[in-house]
């Protein structure tokens, strides 16, 4: 199979469409299987993981940097980290002070929580550089996970987006971070931190990851400009919907050991139209006897503004899957029959 190879933004690092995601490891993925995993997608020619402090999935103080710390025994037992590139995030302004080795009442995006969120990530994932270091979600309080805006909050003190980057600058100038890139993130604070980047010859933004899928089409709302004129890419996670978009949960379906069971935090795809679209995805790809899996992936690399898409999987079998959904070939008839879907339901899963 070829993977594509895409520049990551206006970098020199050039990124396959498909990135490993890692965020199930140290919860429900042993140390062997995160491995395991990283052993098969670099076979399979990816060439991009990501991860974060916050890792693994959801976030509690027992296993917060479990993730990256799979991540970096890997690097030691297998001497590769010149063949990754790999991005990591730090929290963004939150009540889970447990990320910090310090104490604090919230974690921030400031200088201190910069250079202690780094200096941590490193030792865990056993590198001496992360290729792309991204904000997980503001400092400001921004709409984003299906929230009801708060006009009042959205004007309230953060810190400032020259304050957060000179202190990342910091740490490019040092080597321990080679790009910067945003996640969880509106065109407001895009083309803010690009204004703040151009007028004070600080790190630019490179890449956004947020979530988007057949039925959280709001990237495409703003933000896609950013890309066409800034180079901006998305890095878009969650292409299946939380495992919704494959089918597993269709009907009421309950299937053991999935996050729906274990956690249930899946309330962002079950309001409003969301099971009467997801329905009709799903009836699509059945009648062009196509993997619903194959059909919600393969839409988001065909995204002229998607630079990779973030997959996951707590099984090889899983993974194999996800993968295999690169090369599935994207038609006209697919493209007409997805939109006529989205005119009908609209993002129901911002």
């Amino acid at each position: 199979m070829t993977i594509d190879m895409r520049p990551l933004g206006r970098t020199d690092l050039m990124v396959t469409s498909c990135c490993l995601g890692t965020m199930t490891w140290g919860e429900q993925n042993t140390e062997a299987e995160g491995h395991a995993q990283m052993d098969y997608a670099l076979e399979r020619g990816i060439n991009f993981f990501d991860t974060a402090e916050l890792y693994a999935i959801p976030p509690k103080p027992e296993t917060q940097g479990s993730t990256e710390r799979i991540i970096g025994s890997w690097f030691a037992a297998r001497g590769n980290r010149d063949r990754v590139i790999l991005a990591s995030k730090i929290a963004g302004r939150s009540d889970m002070a447990w990320h910090r080795s310090y104490p604090v009442s919230e974690t921030r995006l400031d200088g201190r929580a910069i250079d202690d969120a780094v200096e941590n990530s490193l030792k865990r994932l056993q590198t001496d550089y992360i290729d792309l270091y991204q904000l997980h979600w503001p400092d400001r309080f921004a709409p984003r996970f299906g929230m009801t805006p708060d006009f009042d909050k959205m004007r309230s003190d953060f810190v400032s987006f020259d304050d957060t980057l000179g202190h990342l600058r910091r740490h490019v100038d040092k080597g321990n971070l080679r790009h910067f890139g945003l996640s969880n993130e509106t065109a407001f604070g895009v083309m803010r931190f690009l204004a703040a980047s151009e007028a004070h010859g600080l790190p630019r933004v490179q890449s956004v990851q947020n979530a988007y899928n057949l039925v959280n089409r709001t990237f495409e709302e703003g933000l896609t400009e950013i890309t066409a004129h800034e180079q901006v890419g998305l890095l878009a996670y969650s292409p299946l919907a939380q495992g919704y978009l494959t089918g597993k949960y269709r009907g009421g379906a309950m299937p053991d050991g999935s996050r729906k069971v274990l956690f249930g935090r899946l309330g962002r795809y079950e309001k409003g139209n969301a099971e009467a679209a997801i329905n009709a995805y799903l009836d699509l790809a059945k009648t062009h006897g196509i993997d619903p899996a194959h059909l919600a992936i393969k839409f988001c690399d065909t995204r002229p503004f998607t630079t990779s898409t973030i997959i996951g999987a707590t099984s090889l079998e899983q993974l194999r899957t996800d993968i295999d959904a690169f090369e599935l070939e994207w038609s006209e008839e697919l493209e007409t029959a997805v939109n006529a879907i989205h005119l009908r339901y609209p993002s129901p899963c911002p």
